[in-house]
């Protein structure tokens, strides 16, 4: 059983860093349920201080998602529209990779742009408007990103601390 929760804690794993691309998948969380299945292993003492902490800061990077494109767009003067036109960019990138691993930056800003265009009549303004939603996306995406692959290391690091438990066939 432990080695069924390992398998599917590593799959969790990587879901999760593909949800910090994907705009459908929380990553973070994901990446968090991954850690919370290796705990569950009974080679592993549960830590429910470590997993507090760490689904707390999951739940803080999927709001600070919503909340940072939202902050680059109106410092830039952007709106709502330049917000979802950058998601809609995302997923024409992830769906048609035109431009190749180039595409998950063209893209985003290429659907701010057009959505602030439909928003507004002034280029410069919506350009403006569309590089701080751009900005606010990708910091957004690079911070999820970050904490599902520190959940990763965690996951493999606390797997080898007890790999002789896990595998006791590899003694």
């Amino acid at each position: 059983m432990d080695i069924l929760l390992l398998v599917i804690g590593f799959i969790f794993m990587f879901i999760g860093i593909l949800g910090s691309f994907l705009p459908v998948l929380p990553g973070p969380p994901l990446s968090w349920v991954g850690l919370l299945l290796l705990y569950s292993t009974s080679a592993i003492p549960i830590n429910w201080t470590f997993l507090g902490i760490t689904l707390a800061i999951a739940l803080i990077a999927v709001a600070l998602d919503y909340i940072i494109p939202a902050l680059g767009t109106k410092k830039f003067g952007g709106t709502r529209v330049g917000v979802i036109g950058t998601t809609l960019g995302l997923v024409v990138a992830l769906i048609f990779p035109i431009f190749g691993p180039f595409g998950i930056i063209i893209w985003p800003f290429i659907g701010a742009l057009v959505g602030e265009l439909l928003n507004k009549a002034d280029k410069k303004t919506a350009t403006k408007a569309a590089f701080g939603s751009f900005l606010g996306f990708l910091t957004g995406t690079f911070l999820k990103f970050m904490v599902a692959i520190v959940y990763l290391g965690l996951f493999i690091s606390k797997a080898w601390e007890y790999k002789s438990v896990l595998f006791p066939f590899f003694d």
